[in-house]
């Protein structure tokens, strides 16, 4: 195990132990930062489609614009989840 894996693993470890309130501050304060929240959307997507088969990289580039593809629209997704924070 490398050192990041090794600190990563201790990282979720110790966001296990929280308590969901806890927990949900955590994940709030990831999602309003712009670059981990997008790093969060892009890992989701991954894990969703992970179990599509592989297709060529020119057949991508030729439907990336499709609106299904868009990242808005995972954005939007995104957006609907509500965490049980208390203020």
């Amino acid at each position: 195990m490398t050192k990041s894996e090794a600190t990563a693993e201790v990282f979720l470890t110790a966001f296990q132990a929280l308590s969901k309130k806890e927990r949900g501050k955590v994940i709030l304060g990831i999602t309003r930062d712009k670059r981990m929240r997008e790093d969060l959307i892009d890992l989701a997507i991954i894990q969703e489609r992970k179990k599509e088969p592989a297709r060529p990289f020119r057949e991508y580039l030729q439907n990336k614009n499709r609106k299904h593809f868009n990242r808005t629209v995972c954005e939007d997704i995104c957006s609907k989840f509500k965490y049980p924070i208390e203020k």
